[in-house]
Parts: structure tokens; C-alpha cells; sequence
């Protein structure tokens, strides 16, 4: 679909024809006033937005398909447990209560031993069934949490009785109420006339001009003395906004810092503020980020994807402090005790009507409790200042009738722009924050992506925003200048300057570290080059993800040099873009300091050195998502001081960025051959 680019300025009105064909570019280029443009071109525009929301649930189909097809492809026991959607074999450890009167089961192997390997982990779905005969599911619960022996599951109500010796299993949960929630969004914001959804709507479809009040607007007094000058800009550029604006926040740029600033300043104007995130992770970042300046916050949301430390903002656990909310419990449980005493009448009649009675004051008890529990609801929302949820969320019951005069979207780069119009149904103005030369959106099916599925609203707006609603942050605190300056080049027009308490500080700078070899902390980049060493890609047959086990020993021989010169485990990560890779790290390596994850699961974090094995190495020049190299950003702007890549350049060449990321290391002097390391560094 061809991007039309305005020529004029963007304060003339012509800033985003993203969806425009090139012919009808011209046309808009020969008018200079958007007035008779919208006007002229009225019904031109209706169809346009109408044609992008129909692709855009044409795309959200296809995605939703491929979901349910590769979800059924699991469904044989031999297939889902092989694959990890499914655990076998399981009992009871123990039972606990969980927040909002729900109930935890602690479920464990029959026998000793570890859980076998599963992709089940905190916030999964999942059905509860014993583990014989035909799968018949006891009850839907949601994963709070996994360890190596347990595996911790949520429920409403307790599922089943812990006195039953019988086989249990959990299985993942389709779950479509996402999709749901977002064509629904889609169906509003398309059908939207004459009110605010349908205003923003035709601004972020560029149908109409976005707005800023004037320089006065955006004055304010800071309320974190720390932020920079370009960050203050970016916070008076969010308070002008009056439809929406953009924080790009690239690598270490404070872009929480200023959302944050942003957020603060906007309840001090009396206003109530929306905060949404595509991951349940993010959500909970910016709530820490706020509670830890001491801001009220709401967290919408099932306890079990929340982290433990936020449980005291969850909804479920305000509401319970509050009187009405205590009574509603006890006419809850009065009223169970008259559903059993009235299944109790099997054998025997009871007195007539005695039965209906019993289910009809049940009843009544419960449709109280449910208007007491409300009410509690309405009493916690209507004092809140800031709510937050995941987009997804946002669309909760218990905001169906609210509405905010800002919602902002962090981590927007990765969400899919269906899911980005769910709190826009609730929103006066919108704030995208985020970077979308990270990681994009994740799409399954290769149909939508080709078609601009995992293009995202932040990503789609900032390719034709001249300056008029994007501020970027340029200046950054984490990366030595070396670290910064390929991604700099790659993805940010060599636009990024390090701050200079971090420019050149490396791992000689620590207190501590003692370099027991010679030039080991005293640069700030490595690339070990594994080609013709033999350190071949390997397919692990359960998941079908990769692995080199010569480059994990290589990644422990270095390991073994950091700490043996002076640097904490907590200070070093290992990272790759193969979980299997990271599983065959993690059983390699007991000190429970050192952090080893996928490059997806790390994104956000920092450390003072991270390692980056990249896996790949195999005859034909295949590298996989490799090519996505908005992953390898991610991957190499994780480190403060020392930056390891080991990778196979016989293979990864075969793509540009690859070579352009050699040659890059080249010039700096990072290229190191695994031919050429001490000889205790080459043992595989």
C-alpha cells in the first residue's frame, strides 16, 4: 500500500495519508488547504477508513485461524505433551486461598522429579481434567506460577476434591476472547459518527489534522528534577497534544522516566488517566515505576498474571477491604450453605416447597451479593486517578461504562494495531510510547504478516509523521559509545548520543573487577567468530527450537573468566533468540544469580555485561528469524559496559545486516576468531 508524503508542513494540516493511493496523492498535493480537501474528498475518505477496518478484520481472521489450527494440532496426548501445552501425571501438593476468595492448587509429578519440559508458565490458561480416559475438563484456572518439582494454578473454585488420589493433567486453554475483544473494538471505532471515538479515528486515519493547544499548555513544573531537556520537551510536546501524540523512547532514552512525568502531570490537572500495555510484564513496569513515586494505581486484571509485589493494587484486593465488599462474602457463603442443604433432599422428599425455597433465597442471597460487590467496584474506580490493565483489558466489565481523558499505550510497538483501538473506545486522547525498531508484534500466520499484520498503530503513524506528533528521545543512559553506536547507525539515523557519564565506562571502571587475563574489562565489545570450528546448530526434538552445545561451552568458559575476575553473577546475562538454546544454558550453569533468557523474554532489562549467542550455524546459510533484525537490536542494546556476540559469520553473512554488523566490529577492533583465543577459551 503506498505512503503518501506531504510536502507542505505539518502545521498545514497534510500529515498522514498512509492508506491513500499515489494517484490520489497528487491530487492532495495540488490543494494546500485541508479544509477543501475534506470537504472534496468526504466520501473518499469514509470508504478509505472503511476499506482499512475491513482489512485490518480480514487480517485479524486469518491470524485467529492460524491460532486455532496450530492450538488443534496439539490436542492428541503424544503431540501436547511434546510439544509443552499439556502436563501429565500430576497431584495435589497443596491447597491455598488466593486473592478475591480464589483458589490455588499446587499441583506436582506423581513420584519425584522435575516437571517434564512445558511452554506453561504464568498467566497461561489452562483446564484443569484427571488424566484418564476422555479429556473432560474440571475447571478453567489460569498458571500464577512455575518452578522446577510445581506448577501453580488460579482457580474461581476449588475444582476438585483433594482427597481423590486420581491422575491429574492441565492442559493449555484456547482462549479467543482477545480476538473477540478486538473486532469488536474494530466494528466501533469503523461504525463511530459524530462523537470523540469517531473524531480520533479520522485523525489517526488522517482524515483530519491532529491538534496542539499553544507553547503555554505545555508548561509545567517538573515534578522529577532528573529529567533532561529533551525529556521535558517530550512531557510539554504530551500536555499540548490534544488528540494524540508520540514518545519514540529508543534503548535507554527514560522513556518510562517521562511517561511517568507525563502521567503525574496530567492528574495534577484534575484529569484520570488510562495505562495499557500489549503484555501483562509492561503493565506492571510502568505501575512499579509509579507506586515507586508514590501514585495511587488500580490494576485491572486476574491476580495470577499480576507480579506478587503489585497484588496490594490489584482491584480484587481493594475491593475486598471494603465493608461492602465483606458483607457480599459472607452472603456468599451462607448462600452455598443453602445450596448443599438443599442437594442434601435425594433419597427423601423434603417438605413441599421446602427445596424451591432453599434455591430461591440461595438466589437472592447471591443477585445481593453481586450488587454489593458492585457497588465496592464503582467505590474503588470512581477515586482512582490512574487505572491500568493490559489492552486487552482495558474492554473488562468493570470499565464498561468509564471513560478517561488520557489513555496511554506503552510498549505500542509491539502491539498489533487491532488490539491498540480497545482502550481507544474509553479515550479523550491517546499517547503511544514505545520503540518500534524493537521487537514488532507476534504474528503466527505467515498470510497476515505478509499482509501488515505485525505492522503496528505507533509504527504505521511514525513512517508519515513529519515531527508533528513524534518526539524521540535521543539522548541515552545505559551503553558504553561503541555498544550504542551500531544500532544507532542501523535503526535511529546515527541519532543517538550517549550521555557522557556513560560514554566510555567499561568493566575495569567496576570496584571489584581484576582482569586475571590480559585485555579482559577494558574493551567494551567482543565478536567471537565460530566459522570452520565445528560448533554446529543441533534441533531439539521436543520443541523443534534450536541449540549449539559448542557455543554454550564457550559461553561457560567465559562465564567462568567474569566471575573469576571480579563480576557478580547478578551483573551478567545470557541471552539468545532460541529457547532451547536457553533451557540447555540455564541446566548447564546452578548459580542462580545469573540471568539466562530469550532475547523476546529480556527486552526492557540491562546488565552490566550480556552475552548473545546466536545459535545458528549450518551449511546451507540458513539463520531462521535471525532475519528480523529488529530482534538483534533488542539483543545488543541490553549491555552497560561489555557486549559478547558469538556467532558463525560462514553463516550469518549470507545476510546484509549480518555483514554490516561484522564489518562494523572489524573497524572497532572487536573481531576476535575463535582460531585465535587462548587455547583454554577453544575447548568444546
Amino acid at each position: 500500500m503506498a505512503i503518501c508524503r506531504s510536502s507542505h508542513s505539518p502545521h498545514n494540516g497534510l500529515w498522514d495519508f498512509s492508506f491513500r493511493k499515489p494517484e490520489f496523492c497528487s491530487r492532495v498535493r495540488a490543494d494546500h488547504s485541508l479544509r477543501g480537501h475534506l470537504v472534496k474528498n468526504a466520501k473518499s475518505d469514509a470508504d478509505r477508513i472503511s476499506e482499512h477496518f475491513r482489512r485490518l478484520k480480514d487480517l485479524l481472521d486469518i491470524e485467529a485461524e492460524e491460532e486455532k489450527r496450530r492450538f488443534e494440532e496439539n490436542l492428541d496426548d503424544e503431540q501436547s505433551t511434546k510439544s509443552g501445552v499439556s502436563l501429565r501425571s500430576l497431584e495435589i501438593l497443596e491447597e491455598n486461598a488466593g486473592l478475591g476468595g480464589r483458589h490455588v492448587l499446587v499441583l506436582k509429578k506423581i513420584g519425584r522429579g522435575a516437571l517434564p519440559f512445558t511452554t506453561l508458565d504464568s498467566g497461561s490458561p489452562v483446564f484443569l481434567s484427571y488424566d484418564q480416559g476422555a479429556k473432560k475438563s474440571l475447571a478453567r484456572g489460569v498458571v500464577k506460577e512455575r518452578t522446577e518439582l510445581t506448577i501453580h494454578v488460579v482457580f474461581d473454585e476449588p475444582p476438585v476434591d483433594s482427597e481423590e488420589a486420581l491422575p491429574l493433567r492441565i492442559d493449555l486453554a484456547f482462549d479467543e476472547s482477545s480476538r473477540k475483544r478486538e473486532r469488536h473494538a474494530l466494528d466501533k471505532a469503523m461504525k463511530a459518527d459524530k462523537d470523540r471515538l469517531a473524531e480520533l479515528r479520522d485523525i489517526l486515519l488522517g482524515a483530519k489534522a491532529p491538534r496542539f493547544e499553544n507553547q503555554t499548555a505545555g508548561t509545567f513544573e517538573a515534578l522529577d528534577p532528573g529529567l533532561n531537556e529533551e525529556q521535558r520537551g517530550a512531557v510539554s510536546h504530551a500536555l499540548r497534544s490534544q488528540d494524540v501524540a508520540i514518545i519514540h523512547g529508543p534503548p535507554g532514552t527514560g522513556k518510562t522516566t517521562t511517561l511517568v512525568e507525563i502521567i503525574r502531570q496530567t492528574v495534577r490537572r484534575g484529569e484520570r488517566v488510562l495505562i495499557t500495555a500489549p503484555s501483562n510484564l509492561g503493565v506492571d513496569n510502568m505501575i512499579q515505576k509509579l507506586v515507586a513515586v508514590g501514585e495511587k494505581v488500580v490494576r485491572i486484571g486476574h491476580p495470577a498474571r499480576v507480579m506478587p509485589e503489585l497484588h496490594p493494587y490489584t482491584l480484587d484486593q481493594q475491593v475486598e477491604k471494603h465493608e461492602d465488599a465483606r458483607l457480599a462474602r459472607k452472603m456468599q457463603k451462607e448462600a452455598a450453605g443453602l445450596f448443599r442443604l438443599a442437594h442434601r433432599y435425594t433419597r427423601s422428599p423434603p417438605p413441599k416447597g421446602m427445596k424451591a425455597n432453599l434455591f430461591q433465597e440461595a438466589r437472592a442471597l447471591i443477585n445481593d451479593a453481586r450488587q454489593l460487590e458492585s457497588r465496592a467496584i464503582d467505590r474503588v474506580l470512581d477515586s482512582a486517578s490512574i487505572v491500568a490493565a493490559t489492552l486487552s483489558g482495558t474492554d473488562s466489565f468493570v470499565l464498561s461504562r468509564r471513560r478517561f481523558d488520557l489513555v496511554v499505550i506503552d510498549e505500542a510497538g509491539q502491539s498489533t494495531e487491532p488490539a491498540s483501538w480497545i482502550p481507544l473506545l474509553k479515550s479523550n486522547r491517546l499517547i503511544l510510547a514505545g520503540d518500534h525498531q524493537q521487537l514488532p508484534p507476534t504474528v503466527l500466520s505467515r498470510e497476515a504478516l505478509e499482509g501488515g499484520y505485525a505492522k503496528s498503530m505507533m509504527e504505521r503513524l511514525n513512517a508519515i509523521d513529519s515531527g508533528l506528533i513524534t518526539k524521540r528521545l535521543n539522548m541515552q543512559y545505559r551503553m558504553h559509545e561503541a555498544i550504542m553506536n551500531f544500532s544507532s547507525g542501523e535503526f535511529y539515523d546515527k541519532g543517538l548520543i550517549a550521555f557522557e557519564g556513560v560514554k566510555s565506562r567499561l568493566l575495569n571502571d567496576l570496584s571489584g573487577f581484576k582482569a586475571l587475563q590480559l585485555g579482559e574489562g577494558d574493551h567494551p565489545i567482543d565478536f567471537v567468530d565460530t566459522a570452520g570450528a565445528g560448533y554446529e546448530e543441533e534441533v531439539e526434538s521436543d520443541s523443534g527450537s534450536r541449540l549449539n552445545r559448542q557455543e554454550a561451552n564457550f559461553v561457560g568458559r567465559k562465564i567462568d573468566v567474569l566471575l573469576a575476575a571480579g563480576l557478580r553473577g547478578e551483573d551478567i546475562a545470557v541471552i539468545s533468540p532460541y529457547s532451547a538454546q536457553v533451557r540447555l544454558l540455564r541446566e548447564r550453569f546452578a548459580d542462580p544469580t545469573l540471568e539466562i533468557d530469550t532475547i523476546d523474554g529480556f527486552q526492557g532489562r540491562e546488565k552490566e555485561a550480556v552475552i548473545i549467542t546466536l545459535v545458528r550455524s549450518n551449511d546451507d546459510q540458513e539463520i531462521g528469524f535471525l532475519k528480523e533484525t529488529r530482534r538483534m537490536n533488542v539483543a545488543m542494546t541490553r549491555a552497560k559496559r561489555y557486549l559478547l556476540i558469538i556467532g558463525d559469520s560462514a553463516t550469518l553473512s549470507s545476510d546484509p545486516f549480518f555483514q554490516r554488523m561484522i564489518s562494523y566490529m572489524e573497524e572497532i577492533g572487536a573481531y576476535r576468531s575463535i582460531w585465535e583465543l587462548a587455547p583454554e577459551l577453544m575447548e568444546s
